[in-house]
């Protein structure tokens, strides 16, 4: 899951390099909100912790 956003940025630069700006800065709209909602899932995921 964690690759989503990373491909995301990787195609954007690739967007951008082949002159596409606003497909480029969709693509980054879209990885920013995945790594947001990765983020989340992971804060709000509880931890095992057994004393």
């Amino acid at each position: 899951m964690m690759s989503v956003p990373f491909f995301g940025c990787a195609l954007a630069m690739l967007a951008v390099w082949a002159g596409r700006r606003w497909i480029a800065v969709g693509l980054w709209a879209i990885s920013l909100i995945a790594l947001g909602v990765l983020f989340r899932l992971h804060v709000t995921d509880s931890l095992p912790l057994d004393f």
